[in-house]
């Protein structure tokens, strides 16, 4: 095991950093997990019953209306201090960085991931986007107060939320890209992530694979701290703090 001042080192010369994130970060927002949701009219419905093919195929407008809802909810959203730490990081190691996040708020694009000269994948979809039920196109939709569900394409077909349900599998070419990155990395960030959802929870066995140091910051002990490198209980905005030495 690390210590805190090696595992700092190691992320301040590595050239090539990926990270993971999860719930954990964005509830620093005040954006509920994916069950906490389950809150007011939606608490009679289980997740499952809401994010699944065949939820969306018996009925669309129910699942467009708990989407709609939650698209508007992390739209009142901000970014917290783990997401602008981060996107401080990338422009830091530039083409180096990779960043793969299983939230699907879009928080750490506003914060402005993706722009300071590394890559960022959403592994799980994104609230702010639809796909053509047809030609699986993807879009941007409009503001919540302008959402009419279920919204149309520009040719006019149905549009689906472009999130991976229940059932569904990753996007191939997002996943590889994942995978690759956490591989060639000399440090990889397990941020707020409870390690239970795969293929996800799998990407800190590809930088230990490839020779990397893995570090967690989270809450509470997970399913991936006895495989890490060195783990912090900490917040992810304060435990990302103390090691990139901004705290």
């Amino acid at each position: 095991m690390l210590t805190l001042d090696q595992a700092r080192a190691a992320l301040a010369s590595a050239r090539r950093v990926a990270v993971l994130t999860g719930a954990g970060v964005s509830a620093e927002s005040g954006i509920p997990t994916f069950r906490d949701a389950q809150t007011g009219h939606w608490a009679r419905f289980r997740p499952e019953d809401l994010a699944s093919p065949d939820a969306y195929h018996r009925d669309p407008d129910l699942v467009w209306q708990w989407y709609a809802g939650r698209y508007a909810d992390v739209t009142r959203a901000q970014p917290n201090a783990a997401h602008t730490l981060l996107a401080q990081l990338e422009r830091e190691k530039g083409t180096g960085f990779f960043l793969a996040t299983q939230n699907v708020d879009g928080l750490h694009a506003r914060a402005g991931s993706g722009t300071g000269g590394g890559q960022m994948v959403e592994l799980h979809g994104s609230l702010a986007s639809a796909r053509d039920e047809v030609t699986g196109e993807v879009f941007a939709l409009p503001d919540p107060a302008e959402l009419v569900t279920p919204p149309t394409s520009p040719a006019g077909n149905r549009m689906r939320p472009h999130i991976v349900w229940f059932g569904e599998y990753l996007s191939p070419d997002v996943l590889e890209a994942a995978q690759v990155a956490f591989y060639e990395a000399e440090v990889a960030l397990i941020l707020g992530t409870s390690g239970l959802v795969y293929p996800a929870a799998g990407l800190a066995r590809h930088t230990q694979q490839g020779g990397g140091v893995v570090i967690e910051v989270n809450t509470a002990d997970t399913d991936l701290t006895a495989q890490m490198n060195f783990s912090l209980r900490d917040l992810a905005s304060s435990g990302l703090a103390r090691l990139m030495g901004a705290g």
